[in-house]
C-alpha cells in the first residue's frame, strides 16, 4: 500500500471529484430536470470508475477503492433519477 500522505491525497482528489457530481444530484433529484443528461455517456464513465475500482483493490488503494465506489454510487443515484423522471414523462 502507498505512503499514508500519498493516499491522503487520492481520498482529497476522490472527495473533490465526488463533490463535483451534487450540482447533477440535486437537478436530477430535487429539481427534477433532466435536460442534457446522456444515459449512453454515464454508462461510459460507470465501466471506466468500475476498471479503476479493479485496478484500486489490485494495487491495494483505499483512495482509488473508496472514490471510484462512491463516484459509482452519485452515478447510479443520478441514472435511476433520469430514468424515474423520464418514465413519467412518458405516461399518457
Amino acid at each position: 500500500m502507498a505512503d499514508a500522505w500519498i493516499e491522503a491525497i487520492g481520498l482529497l482528489g476522490g472527495l473533490i471529484g465526488i463533490l463535483a457530481w451534487i450540482p447533477q444530484i440535486r437537478r436530477v433529484w430535487v429539481d427534477g430536470k433532466e435536460e442534457g443528461i446522456s444515459i449512453p455517456t454515464f454508462v461510459a464513465v460507470s465501466v471506466s470508475l468500475s476498471l479503476w475500482l479493479v485496478y484500486g483493490i489490485i494495487v491495494n488503494s483505499i483512495a482509488m477503492i473508496v472514490s471510484n465506489i462512491l463516484t459509482l454510487a452519485f452515478i447510479v443515484g443520478i441514472t435511476v433519477g433520469v430514468y424515474r423522471i423520464r418514465s413519467k414523462q412518458a405516461l399518457p
